[in-house]
């Protein structure tokens, strides 16, 4: 434990990433929060590009960025595989990351944060995203197949973050009638018992997007 440390925080879907890609492979690390209103000098030394969490420290060198930081558990530890082993899947896992980091995330973040016309704009756009991720999920349990991988553990923010604060917005956009598919996936995620153990409280996070709003 002493040669893995995770600076991260307890509401960001970022840092919950990393604590799960860690637990899926069973790796032993010490956890420290930080507070993102306050950041410590710690966290500024080891990111001081983003100066943001999460930061994986292994054997004193960090790795930074949620995604990068999970291949490197990935192919550091032995355990379940977090990518896919075939190269193709595997780039297609990676596209899908980016896509939901990149495009998906923002834009339906953009969606409840906005109002007027860019509000209505912003839910367009998360809209037509959204249909992409519906067909990807077709005839499939998971992103990763019949395991949670890379690609479901990176939805974490759509699957339960954005499902919070669309109903303290009376938001409705990601709905059964729109995206069955995907909500779906949604149900399965949440309601795996390795992932209900790995997910901040629900009143918890009402708390803080109301702290936050």
């Amino acid at each position: 434990m002493a040669g893995v440390k995770l600076f991260g925080c307890w509401y960001s879907p970022f840092s919950r990433r990393v604590e799960m890609a860690l637990k899926l492979k069973g790796v032993e690390y010490e956890y420290i929060e930080e507070d993102l209103s306050n950041k410590s000098p710690l966290l500024l030394k080891y990111n001081p590009i983003y100066k943001k969490v999460p930061v994986l420290l292994h054997n004193d060198k960090p790795i930074a960025e949620s995604s990068v930081i999970i291949e490197y558990i990935d192919e550091t530890w032995e355990g379940p595989s977090i990518l896919p082993k075939d190269p193709y899947e595997r780039a297609m896992a990676r596209f899908w990351v980016k896509f939901i980091d990149e495009k998906c995330a923002v834009a339906m973040w953009k969606a409840c944060s906005s109002s007027g016309e860019e509000g209505e704009k912003a839910k367009e756009e998360a809209a037509q995203l959204l249909k992409f991720l519906e067909e990807e999920l077709k005839d499939k349990k998971f992103f990763g197949g019949d395991n949670i991988g890379l690609v479901d553990i990176s939805a974490n923010f759509i699957g339960y973050w954005f499902g919070i604060v669309q109903e303290l917005k009376g938001l409705e956009l990601l709905t059964k009638e729109k995206y069955p598919n995907f909500c779906e996936w949604v149900d399965e995620y949440i309601n795996n018992n390795f992932v209900k153990e790995n997910l901040p409280l629900k009143d918890k996070m009402i708390e803080i997007f109301k702290a936050l709003a």
